[in-house]
């Protein structure tokens, strides 16, 4: 099993916090939000890491350089990372991907060793990483079907019917990596550059099935915002990740 951790981004709305570090290398209590994740992925014995970088890319690698040399690293470069989204990034990932069993991640979410732990031992193959909550606007919303399945994600689904927000993580098989590369290749024939990759996930549902790991109950966020940081910084005090 490989990681996929998309870290290409701008962060436009942290901003002027990222105006010379990337968003995922902020730090929270000493210690840069990306490196929770990579301490989550040596706690599952995943040492090979596709990396997708645009903004900063030089500090990303010399962060890697440093700190973190046990993984085996394969650079992917967003060279168009002002003008495309996180759909963008995962299409470029086809050639190393394609027959991959893989964790997928944004670079920009805090959470514990214990998700992944939970999402690799699962007996489902194809898993994604919910929090069960009223959602707002800007959240990646999920709609639930039978037996925990997924029937619906996207951003711009109805509130009312959403069962929580999928904080960026997911646990999908080499046989679904397939038919979301296909569905990234029409989604970004269609236009859809700077759309989330999760729009070409829910074109799948209906052939697909893939199911939720309900994580409510762990110390995770999907960090946007400043106020999204401040909050970041008290859940690292967590005994999830002091224990």
């Amino acid at each position: 099993m490989k990681a996929i951790i998309l870290a290409a981004g701008v962060s436009r709305r942290l901003y002027p916090l990222t105006f010379d570090t990337p968003k995922s290398l902020l730090k929270l209590n000493g210690k840069p939000i990306l490196d929770y994740q990579l301490d989550a992925l040596r706690s599952v014995g995943v040492k090979e890491i596709i990396l997708v970088l645009g903004y900063y890319s030089n500090l990303f690698i010399e962060h890697f350089a440093q700190n973190h040399n046990d993984f085996k690293l394969q650079i992917v470069t967003n060279h168009h990372f002002f003008e495309t989204n996180t759909a963008y990034s995962v299409r470029l990932c086809n050639t190393f991907a394609k027959d991959e069993d893989i964790l997928l991640m944004n670079a920009d979410v805090l959470y514990p060793t214990e998700l992944l732990q939970r999402l690799v031992s699962s007996v489902h193959d194809d898993l994604i990483a919910v929090e069960v909550k009223k959602c707002g606007d800007e959240e990646v919303k999920v709609i639930e079907g039978e037996d925990k399945r997924i029937v619906a994600i996207g951003k711009k689904l109805i509130q009312e019917n959403a069962l929580g927000e999928f904080i960026g993580v997911a646990k999908f098989s080499r046989r679904f990596m397939a038919k979301f590369f296909a569905s990234l290749d029409k989604l970004i024939g269609a236009g859809g550059k700077s759309d989330y990759f999760e729009a070409a996930i829910d074109p799948i549902l209906a052939e697909h099935k893939i199911y939720y790991e309900d994580v409510s109950d762990l110390p995770c966020k999907e960090i946007d915002f400043l106020e999204d940081l401040e909050t970041a910084k008290q859940l690292v005090h967590s005994k999830h990740f002091n224990g």
